[in-house]
């Protein structure tokens, strides 16, 4: 991929290996843009993302890595930040950084997407749970505080999937991203799960491509050997949509590429 703007680090707990290894990774995948955005602060779950006290840290080791080899690509500093009312830190959501990527990871305290908790999908209702999910990710993206979101589907993690055309559940939630002029990433880290396929679908990315959503792409890397795979299966499928340029960002100011 030319763009991959969706990785990890050690201090979110559950990634593991060095900024200058994920740079370099990334080099080999002849990849140009490349960022890191790991899991922001957040007064909740802190077992899988850096506290605040690392913020500096964080920004000071993607900063060394970028002046590394700034000779060689260009390397990006985001955060991942979960959204989840009650909890998401304002020193977080106006943090300089180059862009900031929502995603939803929780619905209540639910974490759906950790296997810890798979047994709460058999307690409710499919539809309702998608349902769910897509609501949040609406009210995320009405809160204007974000330039990407992050792995669109997530939902579909453990292929417990809905009954009701999804194209329906997510109706509202893609004119609400829509509107806020956000970025939808194809993120690759669905091969790596039980889902083994890209987020989002398919079926889903081409209505992102009817509304003419930007997208961007990332590896979601929490290993350097993460980084890039699968990259040249959903560059392809983003082509068939007809997409040819996605968005890199500087300062929260977004340039659309051709990739």
């Amino acid at each position: 991929m030319l763009v991959d703007l969706h990785n990890h680090t050690s201090l979110c707990h559950h990634a593991t290996g060095t900024p200058m290894q994920y740079v370099e990774a990334a080099i080999k995948t002849e990849c140009r843009y490349f960022g890191f955005s790991d899991h922001a602060p957040m007064a909740f779950d802190s077992r899988y993302r850096m506290s605040l006290e690392l913020m500096e840290t964080y920004e000071a080791m993607v900063q060394e890595a970028k002046m590394a080899y700034a000779d060689q690509i260009h390397v990006s500093l985001g955060y991942e930040v979960d959204f989840l009312r009650g909890y998401m830190e304002e020193k977080v959501l106006s943090r300089p950084c180059d862009y900031q990527i929502g995603s939803v990871h929780f619905l209540g305290e639910w974490g759906f997407d950790n296997p810890e908790f798979i047994g709460e999908y058999k307690q409710r209702s499919i539809d309702t749970i998608w349902q769910d999910y897509f609501d949040a990710i609406e009210a995320m993206a009405k809160t204007r505080h974000f330039d990407i979101v992050g792995h669109f589907d997530l939902i579909k993690v453990f292929k417990f999937l809905p009954k009701k055309d999804v194209r329906l559940l997510a109706k509202n939630a893609l004119m609400a991203i829509k509107k806020a002029n956000m970025v939808v990433e194809i993120n690759t880290a669905g091969f790596r799960k039980p889902i083994k396929e890209q987020y989002p679908s398919a079926l889903l990315l081409e209505e992102v491509a009817n509304l003419n959503i930007p997208i961007t792409f990332s590896s979601d890397a929490h290993a350097p050997e993460h980084v890039g795979e699968g990259g040249e299966i959903v560059v392809a499928l983003a082509k068939t949509f007809g997409y040819t340029k996605c968005a890199i960002f500087s300062n929260r100011e977004r340039e659309l590429i051709t990739f």
